[in-house]
């Protein structure tokens, strides 16, 4: 966007005027990304009173049934529905070494070519994912387990994590395509080998 010239107090919008929208829904994106993340913690809480009420009753001498398959459906919710928030907070491995060692235009061009790999497999999981919800819907696919719970129903969860992770892939190319920021810093930063 350099070749467009400002005047000067002017302030430039980072997005192109043909794109105006994009501006809201990238919050509306984060929203959803925070929304999707609070399912998660809800999840893990979920699956952690699974785990305890299942070791206290074995304790105690009785047997909950379908405990160990409820513990499982949150664990694995809480992995699908936390995927889009650790990639935007950049939680996620990413291999920066090889791509720190390129010059700038192939830096820029392996970045873009991640980001639509990224996309095209996430979208090819998210459609899918929910495939797999609908299918198990029309056929009233239950769990061989002792809950016999529809199996649709903790599928939700896969399928809406899968969805906000091929969103979050999304955004990550416009806003790299608008050269603003998309991902933050992880947490723990391994040195760099110089």
């Amino acid at each position: 966007m350099s070749h467009l010239r400002c005047h000067p107090g002017e302030r430039r919008d980072p997005l192109p005027r043909w794109i105006p929208a994009f501006a809201g829904m990238t919050a509306l994106a984060s929203n959803f990304y925070r929304l999707l993340g609070a399912l998660a913690c809800l999840a893990m809480v979920d699956a952690f009173v699974a785990i305890v009420l299942g070791v206290a009753a074995r304790e105690l001498g009785f047997d909950i049934a379908g405990l160990d398959a409820y513990a499982g459906y949150s664990i694995a919710a809480a992995l699908f529905l936390a995927l889009p928030m650790t990639l935007q907070r950049g939680d996620h491995i990413r291999v920066t070494l090889f791509l720190d060692k390129l010059p700038a235009r192939w830096r820029s061009a392996l970045d873009y070519w991640s980001l639509i790999a990224g996309l095209g497999l996430t979208l090819y999981v998210a459609f899918f994912a929910c495939r797999l919800v609908w299918m198990s819907y029309l056929t009233h696919d239950v769990s061989p387990a002792a809950d016999a719970t529809p199996l649709w129903i903790p599928q939700i969860a896969m399928a809406l994590g899968s969805i906000g992770f091929a969103l979050s892939f999304a955004d990550a190319l416009l806003a790299r395509a608008q050269g603003r920021e998309f991902f933050a810093n992880g947490g723990d930063e391994i040195a760099r080998v110089e």
